[in-house]
């Protein structure tokens, strides 16, 4: 079985690179989505062979249906078609705790390994959260990079990761050590590149990501921290729970809890729920959750909202069930803050 969580990649022996998504993945595969194969008018390069990024959730499935369909299954207890590889095919595991070990490592570093490095070096001296606890992943992390690629970090374990939200927000409000936040022309583009996969207005869509402390600028570089939990606090195994889906539906709700909100999967508890469009359930969703970066820290506590997703009933192993939201599947997927009740 392979140990492989959020952040992680894997590459397969026909050489597709897969990034691994949550932290509850069957025994016989490792749920993941297509980012990167090889294709001869490729710009990113690696060992003499060329590659493309595929972005969008869309175009992932449909490259992978018309030519590897051995990597699109049906998952029993997700209740869903899911990306994911399984581990007899799996040929690379890349573990981002181990890229920031050897980036510590008397060796030369390239310009944008050196900022990914001194990325974490400021983090870590605001936070003191041990360098053990960081890691890169993204392009950095197989090598597949540009000159203008974005840093991505991780940090493991939830008080680590509380430690270094607090520094980063720190950092970017002082703009110390090149930390910066985006500002509106960062944004515009911002939303340019997600709108074809998460539509909200633009407004809307300001109001939330410029205030977020896991994404900014460091040196004039775009950078996104995902904050995940670490192994020895991963309390659910695969099959401990059972998720079915039972419709689409838009609803108005109120934030009760945020303290999981930085977290990838990240979850919002609330209450006050009203069903706007879509299915009927028994009884309302308790909780918002997301697969996704970019439904982190989307909303605080005591403050409203407005949220289009998949309606999930979840079955517990001693027989309790409760409804959830899943954000994140659909381009039609969102959640926006909307002041007053």
């Amino acid at each position: 079985m392979i140990r492989a969580r959020e952040g992680d990649f894997v590459e397969t022996r026909e050489g597709l690179i897969f990034d691994v998504k949550g932290l509850v993945h069957p025994p016989d595969r490792v749920v993941a989505y297509l980012r990167y194969l090889e294709d001869p008018s490729g710009v990113r390069g690696r060992d003499g062979r060329k590659y493309v990024k595929v972005y969008s959730l869309s175009d992932r499935e449909a490259i992978l249906r018309r030519i590897y369909p051995q990597y699109i299954y049906y998952d029993r207890i997700f209740d869903e078609w899911l990306e994911g590889v399984p581990n007899n095919l799996i040929a690379m595991h890349y573990e981002p705790q181990l890229k920031v070990l050897n980036f510590l490592k008397d060796q030369p570093l390239n310009d944008i390994e050196k900022q990914a490095l001194m990325l974490i070096q400021s983090v870590h001296d605001v936070s003191g959260v041990p360098f053990e606890k960081f890691g890169i992943s993204g392009s950095l992390l197989v090598g597949l990079y540009t000159p203008d690629s974005d840093i991505d970090v991780i940090i493991y374990g939830r008080k680590n990761c509380r430690l270094a939200h607090e520094a980063l927000s720190y950092l970017m409000d002082k703009r110390e050590r090149g930390f910066s936040r985006y500002n509106l022309e960062d944004l515009k583009k911002l939303y340019e590149f997600r709108f074809k996969d998460t539509w909200i207005p633009f407004s809307d869509f300001c109001a939330v990501e410029n205030r977020k402390s896991m994404q900014g600028k460091f040196m004039g570089r775009d950078f996104f921290v995902r904050f995940i939990i670490d192994w020895n606090e991963v309390m659910e195994s695969y099959g401990d729970r059972i998720y079915r889906g039972v419709g689409y539906v838009k609803i108005k709700a109120k934030i009760e809890n945020d303290e999981d909100s930085i977290f990838t999967p990240c979850e919002y508890a609330i209450s006050n729920v009203k069903i706007l469009d879509g299915v009927n359930v028994a009884s309302p969703p308790i909780k918002i959750v997301s697969f996704r970066g970019r439904f982190c820290e989307q909303a605080r506590r005591d403050e409203w909202i407005i949220a289009q997703g998949k309606m999930e009933k979840v079955i517990e192993k001693s027989g309790e069930e409760y409804y959830r939201m899943v954000l994140g599947a659909k381009p039609t997927d969102f959640m926006i803050v909307k002041p007053g009740g």
